[in-house]
């Protein structure tokens, strides 16, 4: 399930985000969409950086929806976290996420982009 990808300029906006993240790699990327002053976000972070670090065939990227709000053309973030999943051929997720590790994990494993344990 994509919530973010319903509206089709919105769909084109994400994928531009994944090949502008990626930068001509073939790996996949996850990208959050987070924003500084959110609690639930700062608390994230260390579950991201620690997925990054598990991951490193994975990029990962840290957004701030004001910070670079260009990079996101006409997507409108609502609930935090925020994540995009995709390599530059497809989105395969985006939408929000529990801010849990374990979530996470089982969603990178449910889109074969993580080793199962």
């Amino acid at each position: 399930m994509n919530p973010l990808t319903s509206d089709p300029a919105v769909a084109a906006d994400l994928q531009t985000l994944l090949a502008a993240t990626l930068a001509g790699s073939n790996a996949g990327a996850v990208i959050c969409l987070c924003a500084a002053w959110c609690n639930t976000c700062c608390d994230y972070r260390a579950v991201f950086d620690q997925a990054a670090a598990k991951h490193p065939a994975l990029v990962f990227r840290w957004l701030d929806i004001e910070d670079e709000a260009d990079a996101l053309g006409d997507v409108d973030v609502e609930t935090f976290p925020t994540l995009v999943i995709g390599n530059a051929r497809a989105v395969r997720f985006a939408g929000p996420v529990l801010p849990q590790a374990g979530h996470l994990t089982r969603l990178l494993q449910s889109l074969d982009l993580a080793p199962s344990t």
